[in-house]
């Protein structure tokens, strides 16, 4: 997390946006990082140039003929100057690209320069520049570039479009740690948006295996080329969450434009892990549904469908952890229990974690809860953990202010610590509930059917007693008030 003068750059930047009529937040973010794929270009290729002749290898500059369009070149050049070769030259240029420059610039083919006025062009690559410089300075470079773009995201304040909302980070670190992620996983959001969950899976396996991945050439190029994939149909969120990735050190995820419940998605038994929180759009139309996830619960609501296709798409093995609106636990419709029989009867499941319904605002004020389980194939519950989170370490109105306590932590370690929870009570945050009690109440899976309220019984004086210091209590208000008439009487 970025602070102090860092932080105040960002945040000077993202005024001269606002006070040069730039004020969605989306299209600020989405000019920006054009802006940083530009610069970032001219390093690329300086770095290219420099291993190239090291290694005596010949090297052809993708700006060959069009040095002109470096950053390095563009940044001292007049306002107008620079103003006019970015919007007729180096937008087309990097359009041409095609994925010649890796996954980000597969999703250049309808970047739009919008920045107003060359005045405001020149504030910003001198903006850009500068926090550039500073985080060159600083020890952990590589660590700040990606904080540095996560907290530019954080701005990012209004709903989306199609239910999409952006995860609070400190969820996705949580739904991160409980999968116990491996060095030689291969991880997958099919509803990637910004990429959050694959950027929190990333640094955790940096946290936990850096010698085991990048001290390993075979185990680097699988982090940087095959292990993280995700999917959107949004090209500017496509966009940012592939910038996202590479900001934080990985240098080609597969961050791909595809309709993950329609049949362009044929992944099967394909991943160990998937990290989700789907957009909770209401219904499709079955026709644009795969026809194999009708086969496992017919029906038109995306919450249901996706749970069905993270079964599809995970390996024998493979496990999940997913954001579900409160209504996927109790829904009555055959389709809600379909899925949760397959879940609870086919495979392992194995955790319900309750969230308040504050956690998702300013975005939203849904119920929702995070759903672990294991693709097995052929059952495996036993008994389910259910956890009813009361606090994420934020107030749960609009402002979100930064609490002391938090139940994540808790969350965290009894989950990771199943044996110890057999002895907690119903009354208690959490326990487990044996699969015959599930089965039994119809595939429910809402915590509430479950927990039961902890009553303290109370001991009241006898009626007669309250009375008599209703009555004494009287007697001394009309003393008082006679006592008061008399000294302004005089």
């Amino acid at each position: 997390m970025i602070t102090g003068e860092l932080k105040n750059k960002v945040d000077k930047l993202w005024e001269m946006f606002w006070t040069g009529g730039l004020t969605n937040p989306l299209d600020v973010i989405e000019q920006i990082t054009y802006l940083m794929f530009i610069r970032d270009l001219d390093q690329t290729d300086n770095t290219r140039q420099k291993e190239s002749g090291m290694l005596g290898i010949p090297y052809t500059s993708m700006f060959a003929g069009k040095e002109h369009l470096k950053w390095s070149v563009l940044r001292d050049k007049p306002a107008e100057a620079m103003y006019q070769t970015m919007q007729v030259e180096v937008f087309p240029f990097i359009k041409e690209l095609n994925g010649n420059s890796g996954t980000y610039a597969k999703y250049m083919a309808d970047a739009i320069f919008k920045v107003p006025t060359p005045q405001l062009l020149e504030k910003i690559v001198t903006s850009l520049d500068d926090m550039y410089t500073y985080i060159e300075q600083l020890p952990d470079k590589q660590d700040a570039r990606g904080d540095l773009y996560e907290y530019m995201l954080s701005k990012l304040s209004t709903a989306g479009t199609n239910g999409q909302f952006r995860t609070p980070r400190h969820i996705i670190r949580m739904m991160v740690e409980l999968l116990d992620l491996q060095p030689n996983d291969t991880i997958c959001d099919p509803a990637c948006g910004t990429s959050g969950f694959l950027v929190a899976a990333g640094e955790y396996l940096k946290e936990h295996y850096l010698e085991e991945i990048f001290y390993n050439k075979d185990a680097k190029a699988h982090y940087d080329n095959e292990m993280f994939t995700g999917y959107d149909m949004d090209r500017t969120m496509l966009r940012i969450g592939a910038m996202n990735m590479m900001t934080h050190g990985i240098q080609n995820p597969q961050i791909i434009y595809k309709d993950s419940l329609s049949d362009q998605n044929t992944d099967t038994g394909k991943y160990t892990k998937i990290l989700a929180n789907p957009p909770f759009k209401g219904s499709l139309d079955y026709d644009i549904v795969s026809t194999d996830l009708l086969k496992m619960t017919k029906t038109k609501k995306t919450e249901l469908l996706f749970l069905a296709l993270f079964l599809r798409m995970l390996k024998n093995g493979g496990r999940c952890a997913s954001i579900v609106p409160d209504g996927v636990l109790f829904g009555s419709s055959k389709a809600h229990k379909d899925i949760r029989r397959e879940i609870v009867e086919n495979h392992r499941l194995e955790a319900i974690i309750s969230m308040p319904s504050g956690v998702f605002k300013p975005y939203a004020g849904v119920s929702t809860a995070v759903i672990v389980f294991t693709k097995t194939g052929a059952g495996g519950t036993d008994k389910v953990w259910f956890y009813d989170m009361q606090s994420d370490g934020y107030s749960l109105d609009d402002k979100r202010t930064q609490l002391d306590s938090s139940d994540i932590p808790d969350i965290v370690a009894r989950y990771h610590a199943l044996d110890a929870e057999e002895s907690r009570e119903r009354t208690e945050q959490s326990f487990l509930v044996p699969k015959d009690e599930i089965v039994g109440n119809d595939y429910d899976l809402s915590i509430n059917k479950y927990k039961q309220s902890a009553y303290v019984e109370e001991e009241y004086p006898h009626p007669l007693k309250i009375m008599t210091e209703i009555n004494e209590l009287e007697m001394e208000i009309t003393a008082g008030l006679a006592e008061l008439e008399a000294v302004l009487r005089g």
